[in-house]
């Protein structure tokens, strides 16, 4: 990799090593795990990144994709890339670790797009060094579409910003203070060259939400001192590797179980919503504080914690509060919600809905809303993409990743403060150069896994006063 980036070589943090990280399935009633189950692709929405036109000085000014990462998210993003009218897209390249998952995301993409989808089986790779593969098939200009999990993020999208790609970032964007500080980097190395990142935070594109965002900056909710979150389910628990395959695959395959893959559960499923804290306030949190913990008798055999309340507060001293709950037979949620000195407001419904709308005091009631915004005219997902292939064509300013990285960021704070039960400062977090594990870059199908079980199969899990990942 390029020396002067030195993204996937960050020293640990001093300190005690940290517990390995567990990672779980694709959440079930998430859009792009039922995209990957269902294959319909055309219903499908997703994020993805496209390339400027000036550098296509082809006679049809086709924009050509590689699809890093082909499960449901990545065959999502490229469905959403085909789809959008800005201009012709056509998918060209596809990489993925294991090449079963590939075959049924190039199939369900051939079936929905005919016309579009051009990858014979030369240009399909698989294994540790197919994404280098698949980006070596495009030309400066192009777009990478990076889907894989947040241990890959930094190695793979540095590839191809060197190689003069534009590049879309799936969430989550970094495991550790170590990758955010990769990621801020490749941003400013992308901006150097004019090359676009877009970044899979697609509520930021919500119609709805960016009316209520004007609203609340023309002070309609008055002064903003409270935001609340929730994300709670059944949860994704994980039985112990039994052997018969690769560990390194084993856990490559099973990555929001395992801290050091893609950030453990949390991150996972709550990064969207801390992002709408953040957008809300315009302000990034300066530190946060926590608690959570393990459902009593879980033979869960992954990292991840089951509760976590977190606790940000923003240098005004107004306070978001995140409740993540993943315990079978417990009531749901998966909404947002902000207070302000003259009334409240929700701001995001279940599974990512533009459910947005207004009270006329603090009382969350349906015969207490005065206001809604219009109905959205594009899904999140695909207005994503529509604005990001609009700033490649027109050659607009079009880079997200500073600011995924700082939501990353802070979620990251906020498992810290939970997963060491410590308060956990801004500057803290931004000065850290924690990592789970150190050279992604070396992983073999053959080599030792990033962490190890225990004699019952069970991976370490944080313990408060004695973890540290900051």
């Amino acid at each position: 990799m390029p020396q002067h980036m030195n993204c996937m070589n960050a020293s640990q943090a001093s300190g005690p090593a940290p517990a390995p990280s567990s990672t779980s399935l694709l959440h079930p009633t998430s859009r792009r795990a039922f995209l990957e189950r269902s294959g319909k692709l055309i219903a499908a929405s997703a994020l993805a990144g496209v390339a400027i036109p000036h550098v296509h000085a082809a006679e049809d000014n086709t924009i050509r994709l590689a699809l890093i990462g082909c499960g449901g998210r990545g065959s999502g993003a490229a469905a959403d890339a085909l789809r959008s009218t800005t201009g012709p897209t056509k998918l060209v390249a596809m990489a993925d670790l294991f090449e079963q998952r590939l075959s049924s995301s190039h199939a369900n993409l051939t079936k929905a797009f005919p016309a579009q989808v051009d990858v014979p089986p030369e240009r399909r790779f698989s294994g540790f060094d197919g994404y280098r593969k698949a980006i070596d098939c495009l030309r400066p200009g192009d777009v990478v579409l990076q889907c894989t999990h947040a241990a890959f993020r930094a190695l793979h999208a540095e590839y191809a910003i060197e190689k003069g790609m534009h590049v879309f970032m799936e969430k989550t964007f970094a495991a550790d203070p170590a990758g955010i500080k990769c990621i801020l980097k490749l941003g400013e190395l992308a901006e150097s060259k004019n090359l676009k990142i877009g970044c899979g935070l697609m509520c930021r594109h919500s119609s709805a939400r960016q009316t209520l965002i004007q609203r609340i900056r023309d002070g309609a909710l008055g002064d903003i001192h409270f935001i609340r979150a929730y994300r709670m389910d059944d949860g994704y628990y994980m039985g112990p590797y039994q052997g018969g395959e690769s560990e390194v695959l084993w856990q490559i395959r099973r990555p929001y179980q395992f801290l050091w893959a893609s950030s453990g559960i949390f991150i996972e499923l709550m990064i969207h919503q801390i992002d709408e804290c953040c957008w809300i306030k315009d302000a990034w949190p300066v530190s946060a504080h926590g608690i959570g913990g393990r459902a009593p008798g879980a033979t869960d055999c992954s990292q991840n914690l089951h509760t976590y309340s977190i606790e940000f507060t923003f240098a005004d001293g107004a306070k978001a509060m995140i409740n993540g709950r993943y315990i079978p037979k417990c009531q749901s949620d998966f909404s947002t919600y902000v207070h302000g000195t003259k009334c409240a407001a929700q701001f995001s419904g279940n599974i990512h809905a533009p459910t947005v709308q207004t009270y006329k005091d603090q009382r969350i009631a349906r015969e207490n809303i005065d206001w809604r915004p219009e109905r959205e005219k594009s899904s999140p997902y695909q207005a994503e993409w529509d604005a990001l292939l609009g700033a490649v064509r027109n050659n607009g300013k079009h880079n997200e990743a500073k600011r995924a990285a700082y939501s990353n960021l802070a979620a990251i704070m906020g498992r810290a403060a939970v997963h060491s039960g410590k308060l956990i400062t801004w500057d803290e977090a931004l000065a850290s150069d924690f990592k789970f594990f150190p050279d992604v870059a070396a992983l073999t199908e053959s080599g030792p896994a990033p962490v190890k079980a225990d004699a019952q199969g069970r991976y370490p899990v944080p313990v408060p006063g004695a973890w540290t990942e900051v």
